[in-house]
């Protein structure tokens, strides 16, 4: 009986003449090999086949030895695990990366994520074996650290707390919306679409870079777009949104409308007041003294304030809902809060990040910049590098056009690729014909390995590079 193609070999003892393929290592053969088995632990069954199988194919093709099989199969499991997300040295200098998956996990909100790996009590009350509210301890973390709050409520992301407030507020009316806060954010994604999306009608008051309040207070009475007047608190509005332009800025002949004043047009008519802040401060911020936080927007006036999980608040993907109790239990209860909630480690991570210390993102954001030439300038020593001032910032739509003063190490421009691809990845900035290193948002105890990173970048450019 002729053997598969999958399992063909009758190993190095074939005869003279016989086709080499028939020497390469049988499936079962290689899935049995101990080191094979030992490095493959973490992946499924399916996916080692796989890794086994394409290793046979090369051998067919002529592009390996049969004899060596076995060791490019042990050199393709080498780097690989079951996820193919890799973890990434941030010298870029920009805080929030959204490439670069936003903020990174303290270590509280790392091993809260280990510790609810498995069963966890996410909706059950252990003392008495009922049901209890889902994602409890997150919401009181976020109360305690935001007391201005009366009641919260965590979902997916920040895009399905603005679907899901504007839906259960204002769904199949209209929401007033200044012109010039209709914000797009990374990748073509824009808010207004998100909200007329869902049957909401969005209103546009004011101009671009003008709106007063009097054009709210028009808008109020007028009634439903396209009708002829209407009485004061026309059921053709529901709510009056205000979003904080946070990744752009206007300048020039400008104005704009408080959420303060806003708060009162709002109320004179018996409408919420939404604001969506975006950036995730809870409190005020020293080092970013003009970006709103959510204490200040509901003592101000706003109903309800929408926040981000994974930018300065420096936690996990996830969007916040803070204000008033009853607005918070109306949301809890419409049909959509189901598909945009949390999940459990989203809950852990964030009740981690509000109960432990500062996370790294506000750690960086508070740099000193003394203490970064001081590191800067040893690593540059070390590498042969040049010690530059650099900038860095807050990204994520925080922070737009505050500079962090920083510096960073320059070295050679054609490093930046072979440090992205090494391991680790180092992501730097391609600046002035120079690879710039900001050693901002590296962790001090990984300065070790960035410099080993460059060294090994150096080698492999050398060794790639043709001799003369």
């Amino acid at each position: 009986m002729r053997a598969s193609s999958s399992s063909a070999g009758v190993g190095p003892g074939a005869g003279i003449g016989e086709d080499p393929r028939r020497r390469i290592p049988r499936t079962d053969h290689l899935l049995a090999d101990p080191e094979i088995a030992a490095a493959g632990a973490s992946l499924g069954a399916a996916v080692l086949r796989r890794t086994v199988q394409g290793a046979q194919d090369r051998a067919r093709r002529g592009e390996i030895a049969p004899e060596g099989v076995r060791d490019a199969v042990l050199a393709a499991l080498a780097p690989r695990s079951a996820g193919s997300l890799r973890p990434v040295l941030n010298a870029t200098g920009v805080l929030v990366h959204t490439n670069l998956g936003r903020a990174p996990f303290s270590d509280a909100a790392r091993q809260a994520l280990q510790d609810v790996a498995g069963y966890t009590d996410v909706e059950l009350d252990l003392a008495t074996g009922m049901r209890s509210r889902r994602g409890a301890a997150a919401r009181a973390a976020l109360l305690a650290a935001c007391p201005a709050a009366e009641d919260a409520l965590v979902v997916n992301n920040a895009a399905a707390a603005l679907m899901l407030a504007t839906t259960a507020l204002a769904g199949g009316r209209e929401v007033l919306w200044s012109r010039g806060e209709l914000v797009e954010i990374g990748a073509g994604f824009r808010l207004a679409d998100l909200v007329a999306s869902t049957g909401v009608r969005i209103r546009e008051v004011g101009s671009t870079n003008r709106t007063h309040a009097e054009d709210f207070r028009a808008a109020c009475a007028a009634g439903p777009t396209g009708a002829d007047g209407g009485a004061e608190g026309s059921p053709g509005v529901g709510a009056i949104l205000t979003v904080h332009p946070s990744n752009f800025r206007l300048e020039g002949f400008t104005s704009g409308v408080g959420i303060a004043e806003l708060a009162a047009i709002a109320h004179q008519h018996d409408l919420p007041l939404i604001a969506d802040l975006g950036s995730g401060l809870l409190r005020p911020e020293p080092a970013l003294p003009a970006e709103p936080d959510a204490a200040g927007a509901l003592e101000a006036g706003a109903d309800l304030v929408l926040a981000s999980g994974d930018k300065l608040l420096g936690g996990p993907q996830a969007g916040i809902l803070l204000g008033r109790a009853e607005i918070i239990a109306r949301l809890a209860r419409h049909p959509l809060a189901r598909a945009v909630r949390a999940d459990k480690l989203a809950l852990a991570a964030l009740e981690a990040t509000l109960r432990g210390p500062v996370p790294p993102v506000l750690a960086a954001l508070r740099a000193d910049p003394q203490a970064l030439r001081e590191r800067s300038a040893r690593l540059a020593a070390r590498l042969g590098g040049e010690l530059r001032a650099h900038d860095g910032r807050v990204g994520g739509g925080g922070g737009v056009g505050v500079p962090l003063p920083g510096w960073a190490v320059a070295l050679e421009e054609e490093l930046a690729a072979p440090l992205r691809t090494g391991d680790p990845a180092v992501v730097g900035t391609v600046r002035d014909g120079a690879c710039l290193l900001d050693m901002r948002c590296v962790p001090k105890a990984e300065d070790g390995a960035v410099e080993r990173a460059v060294l090994a970048a150096r080698a492999r450019l050398a060794a790639e590079t043709p001799a003369p």
